[in-house]
């Protein structure tokens, strides 16, 4: 479920965006820097500063996790469920090694959330839609640059 593309894009992406919901079914999005794609089923992500999500998950355990390359304009949708694993769980060191390679002594991991993709769908850009035969990833990263005011020069 989780193809070598999927996992290239969440590579490339800066920050990922989970969408939990509480008890009464209010949705809340949350960025998450640490995150890896740990295997063809699973993505996780480090529960750094996320009391919310984490209590959300303990109580409704569907989710979204998204993530996109902010230059091409396209990435990936993850619907699933989750589960909140902590340190004490016999499990724990497994999932949690990519983060804590990611993380190093940075940030503390209070827990990890272990996400199974149920299904993944992907996200582009309405341009690519709207506009094909002008729209490309070298179009769109092209006006990206110009938006942002970023420079890709040499670097020193």
């Amino acid at each position: 479920m989780l193809t070598k593309e999927v996992c290239a894009s969440a590579e490339q992406s800066v920050l990922c965006w989970l969408a939990t919901s509480d008890e009464s079914g209010q949705p809340n999005v949350s960025p998450k820097e640490v995150f890896a794609v740990l295997d063809s089923q699973h993505i996780v992500v480090a529960n750094i500063a996320s009391p919310k999500s984490a209590k959300n998950i303990r109580i409704n355990q569907k989710v979204c996790l998204s993530f996109i390359d902010i230059f091409v304009q396209k990435g990936f949708k993850i619907i699933g469920t989750a589960t909140e694993l902590k340190p004490t769980a016999p499990e724990y060191s497994h999932w949690v090694a990519p983060l804590l390679a990611m993380a190093g002594d940075r940030y503390p991991i209070h827990s990890v959330l272990v996400i199974k993709a149920t299904a993944v769908e992907p996200i582009v850009a309405p341009s690519y839609r709207l506009y094909p035969a002008e729209t490309s990833e070298e179009s769109q990263t092209q006006a990206a640059l110009r938006t942002y005011g970023v420079n890709r020069g040499k670097r020193p």
